[in-house]
């Protein structure tokens, strides 16, 4: 009767717990934009992203002589997954994205480009729901701001229709993100 007992407990916590790992993805809660972005749409960059938000990759922007600039991207917690399961970023998604200018020397592997001096960092917010419509840098399913590394509160962008969006048109099939760059997206 005993084994029984303990049988019956183990099968009702393996139950709940397929229950809870059952959820759809989408019903998980947001990551923490509140404390990211004010009540007037206002966003700034979080203080301990390196940390705690996922690592999706990086890009080198090609110069004349190696490269001119290099990205490095990061996702807040949960979005890379939930990207994974459902081909989208949930709402509250969290990207942050280091702009560094880079260097270029001669090392004993060849011609390398590394990372220089931080130029800023751009930030979007997933929200197809437009809940900042009178805030010129929402819209088109997503907050969007660039900061300057000398200031990671205050963007100096204006309009993310004049200041973002141009440089994210080849990426609107893929909700303006360009997705192929990033292994941790991939299943």
């Amino acid at each position: 009767m005993k084994f029984l007992r303990g049988t019956a407990v183990a099968s009702f916590i393996v139950a709940a717990v397929g229950c809870l790992a059952s959820q759809p993805v989408d019903s998980q809660p947001a990551p923490a934009q509140e404390q990211l972005v004010d009540a007037a749409g206002n966003m700034h960059i979080p203080k301990d992203y390196r940390t705690t938000y996922e690592f999706l990759g990086s890009w080198s922007v090609a110069g004349d002589n190696g490269a001119k600039e290099i990205h490095a991207v990061y996702a807040s917690p949960g979005s890379a997954v939930a990207y994974r399961a459902m081909g989208k970023f949930p709402e509250g998604s969290i990207l942050v994205k280091e702009v560094y200018g880079a260097a270029t020397s001669e090392m004993t592997t060849g011609t390398v480009s590394h990372q220089d001096s931080l130029k800023g960092w751009f930030m979007m917010v997933k929200d197809s729901k437009d809940s900042h419509p009178n805030n010129k840098l929402w819209g088109n399913g997503w907050g969007w701001s660039w900061f300057d590394a000398r200031d990671p509160v205050k963007t100096t962008s204006t309009n993310f229709r004049s200041d973002c969006l141009g440089c994210h048109i080849p990426a609107k099939a893929t909700d303006w993100i360009y997705v192929q760059g990033y292994p941790g997206l991939k299943k």
